[in-house]
């Protein structure tokens, strides 16, 4: 098994830091496991080779490979935290921002004729960063909080029966052990007996608030408080926006209904907790038990993502892909493979779709692209250049091979150096040229996170280019980096940019 810091490169790692995709080329077959996912399978002369990913560890290390040094997503939010918490809670941001982005084509798809448009207009309200992004603790602001506010004055409370020293005056009920503590106190009647304060030992009730139902109350307005400051930290530019004021208020009542139950003395529920009738049959108290359900498993859902969000980021690169390909101005799709939309992700993959994911036709110029990622049966030279995307460009008004544009979509936790990314993957190319006897493939494109400093860079060779590009999910990062990615697709179907 061969280790790969970066998909083009010819020698292997011993373990894997944070700066490294976490790839490896294994020749032979692989069982399939949970430790790894295949990103692309070829069958060479020497035998099948396997490329696959291996997730982020959860906690910063992990062996089978060895991996070591890795941010540990951050949970509840900190007042304090160090530089290394708040360089992992800015990758959980990106993170947030790219999963947003591929959730918006699960929106798209509501109207099959129009995905790409809808999804293009989701992208450019993206690059506006003062219009933050829907999110579940956004869509509870909004449906719970009404909920939460109609829930205070009447929050259930019970009458429990405790034993205290009452007033012989105000005494209504007595059991067995106060009536014990009676006869072993001293006197003759009862009167001499409640002693000089004329109180003896009685059964009262008194109202106590901490039930079931509370609990769960208590533990979903501590977390719906936390989710939502976090959700204000990911979008200070959007403080006049309608959705931060939704989100400020929702956390600003949270909190304050937090601290009216702990003063009440009400614990916080465990997440094992089974709901009881109450939880289950009031209208008010089943809406809070759900919204806290959703929350919790939210969060478990963000381990999962962010092991494999290079899955995710893959993902992302192809549809700005074809959306950069969709906007040519004689560009017509004439194929949309199936895509199935998931209720959640598995290892990091919301859809799956049918290969290839679009095809358009050049009117004009009397070409077709298609764009295809994760393929299953990949040519030598696209195999032996770990691109596991890439287009295909047929010429149908000339008699020659399809070219072959390799596209590679590297994720690290740190950022990459997009220039000498560019020179090694165009050396790449250049090695791999004597072997494009039955295909064609000389340029290649190069699609990474920016971490904040969005990016283009451009390798050439003889007859080979590599261009890679840093960018963002969001804001300018976003708006540069599609800019950057239709030039190169124009640059590339027509031999020169616009």
């Amino acid at each position: 098994m061969l280790h790969l810091a970066r998909p083009w490169d010819r020698t292997g790692l011993e373990s894997f830091g944070p700066s490294d995709c976490l790839m490896s080329e294994v020749s032979g077959d692989i069982p399939q496991a949970r430790g790894h996912t295949r990103l692309m399978r070829s069958q060479m002369r020497d035998g099948s080779r396997e490329l696959i990913l291996h997730p982020y560890p959860k906690g910063g290390h992990a062996i089978g490979p060895l991996r070591k040094g890795f941010p540990v997503r951050p949970r509840t939010l900190k007042e304090n935290e160090t530089a290394e918490e708040a360089r992992a809670r800015e990758l959980l941001r990106r993170m947030n921002e790219v999963l947003a982005r591929v959730q918006e084509l699960g929106e798209a798809l509501e109207d099959p004729v129009a995905v790409w448009p809808r999804l293009r207009q989701a992208w450019e309200r993206a690059e506006n960063e003062e219009d933050p992004r829907m999110a579940e603790i956004v869509r509870q602001a909004e449906e719970v909080l009404p909920r939460l506010r109609a829930l205070e004055p009447r929050i259930r409370r019970v009458l429990r029966r405790t034993r205290e020293l009452v007033p012989l005056d105000r005494v209504q009920e007595m059991d067995r052990a106060s009536m014990r503590w009676l006869v072993r106190q001293p006197g003759r009647n009862i009167a001499e007996r409640a002693g000089a304060g004329q109180r003896i030992l009685a059964t009262v009730r008194r109202e106590n608030f901490d039930t079931p139902e509370n609990r769960v109350l208590h533990a979903y307005t501590r977390l719906a408080s936390d989710v939502a400051r976090e959700w204000m930290q990911e979008h200070p530019r959007a403080k006049n926006s309608k959705r931060y004021t939704e989100v400020r208020s929702f956390a600003k009542f949270c909190k304050t209904f937090s601290q009216m139950l702990a003063e009440l003395e009400v614990r916080v529920a465990d997440a094992a907790i089974v709901p009881n009738y109450v939880l289950m049959q009031d209208p008010g108290y089943r809406a809070i038990y759900e919204a806290w359900r959703r929350l919790l498993e939210e969060d478990k859902v963000l381990d999962d993502l962010w092991a494999w969000q290079a899955e995710t980021w893959t993902d992302f690169a192809v549809l700005a892909v074809v959306l950069a390909l969709d906007e040519l101005d004689e560009s017509e799709l004439v194929v949309q493979s199936p895509i199935v939309w998931r209720s959640e992700a598995s290892l990091g993959r919301w859809f799956e779709q049918d290969r290839p994911i679009a095809v358009f036709w050049l009117k004009n110029t009397g070409r077709i692209v298609e764009v295809q990622a994760r393929p299953e049966a990949p040519g030598t030279l696209l195999a032996m250049a770990r691109a596991h995307v890439s287009l295909r460009i047929t010429d149908i008004s000339r008699a020659e091979l399809p070219r072959r544009v390799a596209v590679w979509t590297p994720h690290t936790m740190q950022r990459l150096d997009i220039e000498q990314a560019a020179l090694r993957a165009n050396d790449r190319l250049v090695e791999l040229q004597p072997l494009g006897q039955t295909e064609i493939l000389r340029n290649g494109l190069i699609l990474t996170p920016s971490h904040g400093v969005a990016e283009t860079k451009s390798a050439r060779g003889t007859r080979t280019r590599v261009d890679a590009i840093a960018f963002e999910a969001s804001g300018d990062g976003l708006r540069s980096g599609l800019n950057a990615i239709r030039a190169f697709a124009r640059s590339e179907i027509y031999g020169s940019a616009p």
